[in-house]
This record gives C-alpha cells, structure tokens and sequence, in this order.
C-alpha cells in the first residue's frame, strides 16, 4: 500500500491591522483560523492569535526598537521550509503587509522557492488613525492626494525623500515610524517651502486602548513630540486636512 502524499504547503501574507481586533477582515479570520502555523510581528494583539486552532504553532518573529527576535532572512527561510514540509503558513504582519510591512521581500523569496503564497490586505495605520481623529486623509477643498512615508530607514536614518515634491503636492502626508526622526523630516518639508504653521499630529498605538494624540504644527510637533515620550509605534500626519479634526482649531488653507 503506497504512503500518502505529502499535502502541499502554502503561504498567506495577512495583513492584521494597527492592533484593534475588530479591524481585521473576514478574509483575514478564516486564513488565521485554518493556519497550521503562524508567525506573528511583535504588538499583533493577543486576542487575534487565539483565533487560530489550539494545535497551530505560535512563533514571534517580531521586531522590537532594533530588538529582533529573528533576522528577515531567517524568517523568509523559516516561511518556506514550514510551507514546504507541507503546513499552510500564516505570515501574521501588523497593518498591511504591502505598506512598510516587508511584505514584498517576503513575497519575492516564497515565489524564488516555488512556494504558493497569497495575500490578505489589511488596514493600515494611517486609515486607523485618521478614522480615530475623523480627519479624512483626502478632501475635495484641502488636500487631493496622500503620500505614504517612512520617517525610518534600514539604517535608522532618514530616507532621502523629495521633499520639494512632497511640498508642492499640496497633499497629505502620513509619516510611519517617525517619532525619533520627525526633527529631520520637519526640517526637510520647511527647508523645501512648507510653512512652519502646518497642522500636524503625532498618533501612537493607532486604534488601540492606550492611543495618544498630539497635535501641533510641523514647526512645534517635533520638540513636543520628544517632551512627551512616545515610545510606541506612531504615526505623524502632516497637512491640513488635520485642522479637520474637532481636537485642533486652526483655520484651513485651500488646496491650490
């Protein structure tokens, strides 16, 4: 009598969300709740992982103020190795795994390794926060574009942005991971023509119970910001739109 075959492996990228468990989609439930194994970034809620099956396998691959507990490539290689042995992997990412998330780098090493993967969109913080706040990120009188940021590069500086393209963009911009490099991206915007007088605000753990707000202009955020001690993830939006907010009076410029 011939063996049966081995079932073949797959993977899912899912993105989780900013935190709050009501956030994540339908689509994202039923990936977790049929995982054989899941790796999870660090802050993915508690109440999300036990959604999966008790039997499932629970490993924190999460990455904590330059903490890693395991390196991107031994993730990727763990991703395969437990896809090809023949488990249906969950990749549990906070937000969604496209938006900063290493989603793409995932992706490229499981397609390199033949290994069927697919992705759940989840929301991203920007959405959470702005949702949070009631400040549309985009409105037909203020701001008719968004521009998605990072305030941290792979070696913990700034990225070189165009910030003159971001300024005559007249847009919004939702800065991730920038709570200790906002001083920079601040003086990027100004020295490329912002005024010092655009609203903006600092958002930690977007959605979740302990979420902080502060709210400032882009000249007077940065100094606040490192007053007030955020250690947790934040998010900065830039722009008017944030005037938007019933948290923050100041008076609205047109969109050119």
């Amino acid at each position: 009598m011939s063996a049966c075959p081995r079932p073949e492996g797959r993977v899912t990228l899912v993105g989780a969300g900013p935190g709050d468990p009501d956030l994540l989609t339908l689509r994202a439930v039923k990936a977790i709740q049929s995982a054989d194994a899941l790796l999870f970034d660090a802050l993915i809620d508690p109440a999300i992982l036990d959604l999966a099956r008790p039997e499932a396998r629970r490993i924190d691959v999460g990455k904590r103020c330059g903490r890693h507990a395991m390196r991107q490539s031994a993730i990727n290689t763990l991703i395969a190795r437990l896809a090809q042995e023949g488990a249906h992997v969950v990749r549990l990412k906070g937000g969604d795994p496209f938006v900063f998330g290493r989603g793409g780098e995932e992706l490229d090493s499981l397609r390199a390794a033949g290994v069927p993967v697919t992705v759940v969109p989840g929301v991203t913080a920007a959405c959470a926060a702005a949702a949070s706040l009631q400040v549309p990120l985009t409105h037909r009188d203020v701001a008719r574009s968004v521009h998605f940021v990072t305030g941290h590069g792979a070696d913990g500086a700034v990225p070189m942005h165009d910030w003159l393209a971001l300024v005559r963009s007249g847009g919004t911009i939702a800065a991730y991971m920038a709570s200790r490099t906002l001083p920079k991206v601040a003086a990027g915007l100004i020295a490329a023509g912002m005024p010092g007088s655009t609203p903006a605000v600092a958002v930690e753990h977007a959605s979740r119970p302990g979420e902080r707000r502060l709210f400032g202009t882009i000249a007077g955020l940065p100094e606040a910001l490192a007053a007030a001690g955020f250690e947790g993830p934040t998010l900065v939006l830039i722009g008017d739109v944030v005037a938007l907010s019933r948290e923050m009076a100041v008076p609205l410029r047109a969109a050119a």
